[in-house]
């Protein structure tokens, strides 16, 4: 057995199979990246009212996010009913063609329909990408593998950002659905899951039962926890860095500071620390061990820069952007374990879910920061990064340590104690 894991490592089809999925999570961060940056240019080009620009754009963002949480489910479920290859095919399609007709739009309503559309398109990227990537490698490799598709995945907010200021919105909107459709030809040659394969084969096995964690408070806990670890990442985009503007203002910063300079500086860092700590994971044998230490790294980062505000100028700020992506890298890891918690009836439903849920929890925090705000921007800002943070080392402690975990199991049959 090992010497065919061996041998399908260094397999061409399996090399293609996790570049793919690596371009398809660059094409799915470069379009979730965007948005943000054209949000303005493009509300104004539909004739957004300047006194409505916010409440519009929060409109088209949440049909995003709703499109996530839809697409999460549905492209997880069919991931481990149909399989990880055909999720990789379906889920890029739909967010190519919705992308496109974004470039066409003249109404908000239809701006909201093809923000609905790309989000459960690009919510099937990366869960099944990895999922199919953890199964593919042996388990000593694994991380490594994870690691190239995050990596490269999360370069595409770098792209996002260039693109966003040197392209006229529908141009760039264009040029990432354009992307989706060239991936298309190259997924041709993608090599499916033995496990997956040899799971199908079984008819004893319903695969994707979403009621066999509904139903155990065990794996109900530990399918929570994938969830809640990754709190802290979409604290710090969605406050930090959505809304830096508001929070240097408040720090006394004279430049007024622009989310489309602070979000691709922070995806930069995020890049560079998902390939640490996916490194040093590799290196110390334990995914928990480095998640525990990124986390700690990005609360200190974090609390550094919402105490250091009245020393900050604009410059200082970005640099904290990039700094604290840097500390928010433990994303793969996040994703590799979300992989490796559950067995194959259940991966692709779980490994495709959890990051559109924590990217959900965006909501959650953004609302506590606005609802907060009266007692100060800044502080409002800390208090919810500290319950965040101490959200995410509780759940933490819920999950299993899975560098060494053998992924070749039905969850179904696994005793729960």
């Amino acid at each position: 057995m090992q010497s065919l894991w061996q041998n399908l490592s260094s397999d061409r089809k399996v090399a293609l199979t996790i570049l793919i999925a690596a371009l398809g999570y660059f094409v799915d961060i470069y379009d979730l990246v965007l948005f943000s940056v054209v949000r303005v240019a493009s509300l104004k080009g539909l004739g957004v009212e300047p006194d409505a620009m916010m409440s519009t754009g929060a409109l088209l963002l949440n049909m995003q996010l709703a499109g996530f949480l839809i697409g999460g489910l549905l492209w997880g479920i069919m991931g481990d009913r149909v399989g990880r290859k055909e999720v990789l095919f379906g889920s890029i399609l739909l967010y190519s063609l919705a992308n496109i007709a974004n470039a066409f739009v003249t109404t908000i309503d239809q701006y909201a329909l093809c923000r609905l559309l790309a989000g459960i398109g690009l919510a099937g990227e990366i869960g099944a990408g990895i999922t199919l990537v953890a199964e593919l490698m042996p388990k000593h490799l694994r991380g490594y593998g994870t690691t190239f598709v995050a990596s490269v995945g999360v370069s595409g907010g770098v792209l996002a950002g260039f693109t966003g200021h040197t392209l006229d919105w529908q141009t760039a909107y264009i040029f990432g659905g354009g992307m989706g459709l060239a991936l298309l030809v190259l997924r041709i040659g993608v090599a499916e899951s033995l496990l997956f394969k040899a799971t199908k084969e079984r008819t004893d096995i319903k695969r994707g039962n979403l009621m066999l964690i509904l139903r155990s408070r065990e794996r109900l806990l530990r399918y929570l926890a994938c969830i809640l670890i990754g709190v802290p990442l979409w604290y710090s985009v969605a406050v930090l860095i959505t809304f830096a503007p508001e929070i240097g203002k408040a720090m006394g910063i004279a430049e007024p500071l622009l989310v489309a300079t602070a979000l691709p500086l922070c995806y930069l860092g995020i890049t560079l620390g998902d390939i640490a700590s996916g490194l040093i994971s590799q290196k110390m044998k334990s995914r928990k061990t480095v998640i525990a230490l990124f986390i700690g790294m990005a609360a200190v980062a974090c609390a550094g820069l919402l105490l250091s505000g009245p020393y900050l100028n604009a410059t200082e700020y970005y640099g904290f952007c990039f700094l604290i992506g840097f500390c928010m890298g433990y994303w793969v890891l996040m994703l590799t374990t979300a992989a490796e918690q559950f067995g194959t009836d259940l991966r692709a439903t779980v490994a495709t879910s959890v990051p559109n849920f924590v990217r959900g929890t965006a909501v959650i925090c953004t609302s506590a920061f606005v609802a907060f705000k009266d007692i100060g921007v800044v502080e409002s800002a800390l208090y919810v990064g500290a319950a965040a943070f101490l959200i995410a080392f509780i759940a933490l402690g819920f999950l299993k340590e899975t560098f060494h975990a053998d992924l070749d199991y039905i969850e179904s049959e696994r005793q729960i104690s």
